[in-house]
């Protein structure tokens, strides 16, 4: 299968080196700047162009690695025929980009992933949908050449998913860099609280999270939450946060 990849960032760089690992053909890398598309041709060993006119129109496959924000401008005057275009969001429907083409597709690997560490693509879920059974098939095949996980979800599914991954991911991650700040603040280190995130980690894998919760707030120690509160006067948004999660898990644990 050939390849155009549209995107320069982490999700088009770790999906194109786990794609071109297991045969794809990345044929073309296409961004915005010169500079990062060149590195990341450099990489995958392909050419690359900051020019709508230049895109290879005989690739199979166009793979938008893209901000949802973006599709739309660099699908605009795209010429393209029959070919497929995917896109890799977890959060716009397969329809967003049925105006461009016959043959379309999602392809979304659930994982945060970053520049600074390279990730295994056989543990990740990718979820495909597309909109014929031919091109999901298609969709199928590729997936399934990086991941053994591969999930056959449709856009309301998917929109419910990468909502619950915003929760246990992006918020979670906020509140670990909360964690290290207050901790900053009397000179203590983060590494004291990795041995306690590795732990309710696992034992979120094991069991349902809601019966494993633990704190002041499933204790109803309402001495300790008003010391934590008072302790947090510095840093309303902070308290905000602390009383607005302390309620929910109180309410939570009252309907079971």
């Amino acid at each position: 299968m050939r390849i155009v990849l549209f995107g320069t960032g982490n999700l088009a760089t770790r999906l194109g080196l786990a794609l071109q690992s297991k045969k794809a053909e990345i044929v073309q890398v296409y961004g915005r700047t010169e500079s990062s598309c060149s590195h990341l041709a450099e990489m995958l060993g392909c050419r690359f162009t900051v020019s709508k006119e230049n895109i290879a129109e005989n690739a199979d496959l166009f793979l938008l690695a893209l901000t949802e924000s973006a599709i739309p401008e660099v699908l605009s005057g795209l010429k393209i025929k029959n070919q497929m275009i995917v896109h890799t969001s977890g959060s716009i429907s397969l329809n967003s980009i049925a105006d461009w083409s016959n043959n379309c597709g999602v392809f979304y690997p659930l994982q945060t992933l970053s520049a600074q560490k390279e990730v295994d693509f056989s543990a990740i879920p990718v979820c495909i949908e597309a909109n014929t059974p031919v091109n999901l098939q298609i969709l199928h095949d590729l997936a399934s050449s990086i991941s053994p996980k591969v999930y056959h979800i449709n856009s309301e599914q998917r929109r419910q998913l990468h909502l619950s991954a915003v929760f246990v991911c992006n918020f979670v991650n906020h509140l670990y860099a909360i964690g290290e700040k207050l901790l900053s603040e009397q000179q203590l280190d983060f590494d004291l609280l990795k041995p306690l995130i590795r732990e309710t980690a696992e034992k979120a894998l094991l069991f349902s999270p809601e019966e494993v919760q633990t704190g002041p707030a499933v204790r109803g120690n309402l001495s300790i939450q008003e010391m934590h509160l008072q302790m947090l006067e510095q840093h309303p948004q902070w308290q905000q946060i602390y009383k607005q999660i302390s309620l929910n898990i109180a309410s939570t644990q009252k309907t079971h």
